[in-house]
């Protein structure tokens, strides 16, 4: 089992930054990758950005270039530094983390609200 706590969201005017993070405890050896969804009011659950255990990264096309995502093994943290912070980033944001068996644990989830 893996236990996923996320913190860091709150409310933003348009331009700013936010960083999320994600601590994560449990059977941490068994983590693939980990990674950042967003769903807004009415909308499906996307993908933000995804690190695997290699450290290789992805993201979806509408946060390139504005959002970073991290990993500090130390700490069995990750992280989401999201800068230039458009209204339509507003989303509840949730943690997600794949094992090396393919099961997928979710945390809780934390808003971010971006004011225009």
């Amino acid at each position: 089992q893996v236990h996923l706590v996320e913190s860091g969201g709150g409310l933003v005017q348009a331009g700013g930054s936010l960083r999320l993070s994600c601590a994560a405890s449990g059977s941490i050896g068994s983590i693939f990758a980990m990674g950042w969804y967003r769903q807004a009011p009415g909308k499906q659950r996307e993908l933000v950005a995804q690190i695997t255990s290699d450290g290789s990264t992805n993201y979806a096309d509408s946060v390139k270039g504005r959002f970073t995502i991290s990993r500090d093994n130390a700490k069995n943290t990750v992280y989401l530094q999201m800068n230039s912070l458009k209204p339509e980033d507003t989303a509840a944001y949730y943690c997600q983390a794949t094992s090396f068996g393919s099961r997928s644990y979710w945390g809780q989830g934390t808003q971010v609200t971006v004011s225009s």
